[in-house]
């Protein structure tokens, strides 16, 4: 069961200055505000090695499937094969970052991966920055946490910047257009602008502008778009305009590629029996490119539904990974890991709510006790 620490709640006005104006009107909460979980120094450093061995299988796994053609495995679409051969071969340096979303890790559970959100993470404002006010609101003398996010992030802009034009190179940032029709994007935006503050404390050249404000002539040497590839079957890229995330990031994206890793590496500790058609075992039905908990079944190892939701992702591919429990409070809910990868493990955060958690999951911060 998870030990928490209470502390004094960042207030909704401060909340606001940052940019945080989703979830958090009078009827629901989506941040939790007066307490951390407490994660000990040695389960910290447990998180960032798991994730770190994670990222390298996942170079091995896309070399794999590059190599051996397995694309529509994992559900790729054709229209962006050679799209993401290109990438794999030129821009290998470009994941800007990603989150693994993992299982365990506190409690004396052993750490599992869940999915790997490689593409379009969200999460950011609050990983890297509200989490870290909330520490300092802790009243605890030389607290820590194992969040580095923002740093990191900006380092790896730099790095970036660097393999073309060096302070010089320009960077385009772009989210979708916020409307009142669509919910959620309020969120996309102020992620892009986040990020956009990363690369300019690098003193690195940026802008902003909406996606459907975009086309492929923009003269910009890097592109960042917080949109699924999945979403951009007919994109054509620009020679002079490299992309941040890359396309070769769809392979990680993909939870097909949770079956390939299990099929390279099935004694490793962090992974789950995966496979494209059931198990024996009780198991988690997911969609390819499925998102916020939405098209999930689990089936006990009888073959009984126990949990469906509903949602937009029926389309695509199926792949059944083993079932793990996540940890549960004595109220009943249910935790979930996150760890950001930017070169290197670099942040963690935790989501709670019900056995599959969707898009009204709320997010817990952390102390490193």
């Amino acid at each position: 069961m998870p030990k928490f620490i209470p502390i004094k709640p960042l207030s909704r006005e401060a909340l606001r200055e940052m940019g945080y104006s989703w979830h958090i009107d009078e009827d629901g909460e989506y941040l939790v505000r007066e307490k951390l979980i407490s994660v000990t120094n040695a389960e910290a450093l447990e998180y960032e090695k798991a994730t770190n061995e994670l990222y390298a299988m996942y170079e091995a796994g896309a070399e794999y499937v590059v190599k051996n053609e397995l694309f529509s495995q994992l559900d790729i679409p054709k229209t962006l094969v050679q799209e993401i051969k290109r990438s794999w071969r030129e821009e290998r340096s470009n994941h800007l970052y990603g989150r693994f979303d993992l299982s365990g890790g506190i409690d004396s559970r052993p750490i599992k991966l869940i999915e790997f959100n490689a593409d379009t993470p969200t999460l950011l404002l609050e990983s890297s920055v509200i989490q870290f006010m909330m520490l300092k609101n802790s009243g605890m003398q030389n607290a820590a946490q194992f969040n580095n996010i923002y740093d990191a992030i900006s380092t790896k802009f730099e790095a970036i910047s660097k393999t073309k034009k060096a302070e010089f190179s320009t960077f385009l940032l772009s989210s979708v257009e916020v409307t009142q029709e669509v919910e959620g994007l309020e969120e996309e935006r102020v992620t892009v602008r986040l990020l956009e503050s990363m690369a300019k404390d690098k003193g690195l050249v940026t802008a902003f502008k909406y996606l459907e404000e975009c086309d492929e002539s923009e003269p910009y040497d890097f592109w960042f778009k917080l949109y699924p590839w999945e979403d951009m079957p007919n994109f054509s890229s620009n020679p002079e305009t490299s992309m941040l995330n890359p396309a070769y990031t769809l392979l990680y994206q993909s939870k097909g590629m949770l079956a390939i890793l299990y099929k390279l590496f099935p004694a490793s500790p962090y992974l789950l029996k995966t496979d494209f058609k059931p198990i024996k075992e009780k198991y988690v039905k997911k969609r390819m490119f499925g998102r916020e908990g939405a098209n999930i079944d689990i089936v006990d190892e009888k073959g009984a539904l126990l949990l469906r939701t509903e949602g937009i992702y029926e389309e695509y591919k199926a792949v059944y990974q083993e079932y793990v429990e996540f940890i549960r409070d004595e109220d009943g809910k249910y935790y979930q890991a996150g760890v950001f990868y930017s070169d290197e493990a670099c942040g963690l955060g935790f989501r709670r709510g019900a056995e599959i958690l969707d898009d009204m999951s709320e997010f817990i911060g952390h102390i490193v006790d």
